[in-house]
């Protein structure tokens, strides 16, 4: 059975996302799609809209076979690691290839910059060194660098989210060396970071949950970029849990971890910089949410990315030293959920796999999955009450989805 493996969140599952599975099984000519899915923190450091396990419905009952989720240590990371790791994921499941979408849409573009900047490894640190030491963000730093190389025009556009993303994808496999094969498709239409409705049937992610967020957790705004499937497990997920998970709801927890802690405890929280945290505890003192608390911190050496990442370390009281002890790879595949087709590769594959395979929980004893068991308890404080247990018992007793195809 031929695979193809997609990197994704699916927060929501919407029809850019319909559009990219199908062109990607076609670019593949594959028989069986894998998604490697971010849990319940995603790499922009927000909580996710709904649940893992929804959004792993909403992917099975969309087109995808098979769910592995991509553990907290790599989902919540720059696009080097969060790469590295959904990577090594693809390559201990034998799949056969992963293809991702693109500004560029032409995997010659990736591999002839790839091997520029192999050439140009050098002044290219170099130029990136200048501009960090200049008090410019990291992913900005990296795009002028590219700039000033000598006929960059020629290549990629760095400066473009998921150009990069791709980008380390490649050089993951490579790095790896991995059998995976890489594809890329353009884009359809809608940007990453696009705030606002671009077309009729095509939206980002981002756009789609400002529409319900602006609404009041209503829907109707977006019926017309997401699939049936997505409005439907969105609508349940409103009647279970009440509500949508934001960085709003994880406000107080959060400011109580930020008065509470000391300099020297947060100082310990991996991605806060030595003095970062004066700033965070002042902010923290100051800011009636979330929102406000943001635009108090955000500076031009940190994007409103990095530090949203760094708030989810603080929320999870994730440390230097626990994220240090953690392999660049991942070690365990854990199955959110799969269709009888998927199903029938596992059994398949199930004797080759280099990483051991979990489907329950409660039978993994492994502290290397004890970052994604604390993730799991956050979320669930941001829905009321008593629905907090019931969503963290279905960390611990939920067996893979599966969805019987017809």
């Amino acid at each position: 059975m031929k695979s193809v493996g997609l990197i994704v969140e699916y927060n929501p599952f919407h029809n850019g996302h319909a559009y990219h599975l199908q062109a990607s099984k076609e670019a593949a000519q594959a028989d069986v799609v894998i998604a490697v899915m971010s849990g319940n923190f995603l790499q922009r450091g927000e909580p996710a809209l709904v649940s893992k396990w929804q959004r792993t419905k909403m992917a099975l009952l969309n087109g995808v076979d098979i769910v592995f989720e991509l553990p907290y240590r790599f989902a919540t990371q720059k696009a080097e690691s969060f790469a590295f790791g959904a990577v090594s994921i693809l390559d201990a499941a034998h799949c056969d290839s992963l293809c991702f979408g693109s500004e560029s849409g032409d995997l010659s573009d990736f591999l002839q910059t790839i091997d520029y900047l192999k050439e140009q490894q050098n002044p290219y640190n170099e130029n990136i060194k200048s501009h960090l030491d200049n008090g410019v963000s990291y992913p900005k730093a990296l795009s002028l660098a590219f700039q000033q190389l000598p006929a960059a025009d020629n290549y990629l556009d760095l400066a473009k989210p998921n150009n990069i993303l791709g980008l380390e994808y490649i050089k993951a496999i490579q790095q790896q060396k991995s059998a995976v094969r890489p594809l890329t498709i353009a884009r359809k239409n809608a940007d990453y970071h696009d705030e606002h409705f671009a077309s009729a049937t095509i939206a980002s992610a981002t756009s789609i949950r400002k529409a319900i967020f602006t609404n009041d957790n209503n829907q109707t705004e977006i019926d017309q970029y997401v699939p049936e499937q997505t409005k439907i497990l969105l609508k349940e997920y409103i009647h279970q849990y009440h509500g949508f998970h934001q960085w709003e709801n994880y406000w107080n927890y959060l400011q109580f971890r930020l008065i509470h802690s000391s300099p020297s405890e947060l100082r310990e929280i991996y991605e806060v910089e030595e003095g970062l945290e004066n700033r965070l505890q002042a902010a923290a003192l100051e800011a009636d949410n979330f929102h406000q608390f943001m635009q108090k911190i955000k500076t031009k050496r940190y994007t409103w990315t990095r530090l949203q990442r760094l708030c989810v370390h603080i929320l999870t009281n994730t440390k230097k030293e626990e994220m240090a002890r953690h392999s660049e790879k991942a070690t365990y595949l854990r199955l959110l959920g799969m269709t009888s087709t998927g199903r029938e590769y596992l059994n398949k594959k199930k004797s080759h796999l280099s990483l051991p395979l979990i489907s329950k929980l409660a039978s993994f004893k492994e502290k290397e999955i004890n970052l994604d068991i604390k993730a799991a308890r956050i979320y669930s404080i941001g829905i009321p009450g008593h629905l907090k247990a019931k969503m963290l018992r279905q960390e611990f007793e939920q067996p893979p989805i599966y969805i019987m195809e017809k």
